[in-house]
């Protein structure tokens, strides 16, 4: 993740008027579908009141440790405490967490605790789609179901996009956006769809992220039907594609 954006997001505030205007959550269609943006990175899909999330990477700090890099491991508390503040404000019934919800498949049995208690609480308040992802492809027993993939109401909902897909839900690529303001560019963590693939940013705490005009993205979007909104602290903000840059 660019750390200047970080200090930087209160500028996002100065885009002009041809873009829309920031607000405290988003709405976007989907293969017929209507889903609202959080600024915490999840997608809450109202019709199903199922909350999505990717790229969670719990136990990411805890990871690192075991290769020597002794960073503190609070990662996975501040993960969970968000998805909590979500789940009580739109009173999903499920989570999808769309794959690499733990950084290693050992990150299930690294939990704190205190971490491993607030789980199962969280898994108690709404039922669990966990699917594979990379990082975590092994089933666990931590509460809910684990699955590949999901199919739903006509959408595809997995870990990693599929060029040429239509109506897939995806993570894995922890899409971010740069923009160009005032003379200072801007980079922040976005969904990002064309129609046919809708990629949402990662959740977890310490994740990084990568633009989505970089080489990880190529043929993966119709460039002429982006649809593309940025994470802010508190808020989000919808931008034109021909604002972004590369970088």
């Amino acid at each position: 993740m660019d750390e200047r954006g970080l200090g930087q997001v209160t500028s996002l505030g100065a885009l002009r008027s041809d873009d829309r205007e920031e607000a405290e959550t988003a709405f976007l269609r989907f293969g017929g579908h209507i889903f609202e943006l959080l600024p915490s990175g999840a997608a809450y899909w109202r019709a199903e009141r199922a909350l999505l999330v990717a790229d969670l990477h719990l136990e990411k700090m805890s990871s690192f440790a075991r290769t020597g890099q002794l960073l503190p491991p609070y990662d996975t508390g501040v993960t969970l405490a968000r998805l909590e503040a979500d789940l009580e404000r739109t009173g999903a019934q499920t989570v999808i967490a769309l794959g690499d919800s733990f950084h290693r498949d050992e990150g299930t049995r690294s939990l704190l605790d205190a971490d491993r208690a607030r789980l199962h609480d969280l898994t108690q308040r709404a039922s669990w789609l966990w699917l594979s992802g990379n990082h975590d492809p092994s089933p666990h027993g931590l509460g809910g179901l684990c699955l590949a993939q999901l199919e739903r109401q006509g959408l595809v909902l997995t870990h990693e996009p599929v060029r040429g897909a239509n109506g897939l839900i995806a993570g894995h690529l922890h899409p971010a956006a740069r923009v160009m303001i005032n003379g200072r560019s801007v980079r922040r963590p976005c969904f990002v769809h064309d129609g046919r693939i809708l990629l949402l940013p990662a959740y977890g705490a310490t994740t990084g992220s990568i633009n989505i005009l970089g080489p990880a993205f190529a043929g993966l979007f119709r460039r002429e039907a982006l649809e593309v909104t940025m994470l802010g602290r508190d808020r989000l903000y919808p931008v034109s594609p021909r604002r972004l840059i590369n970088g």
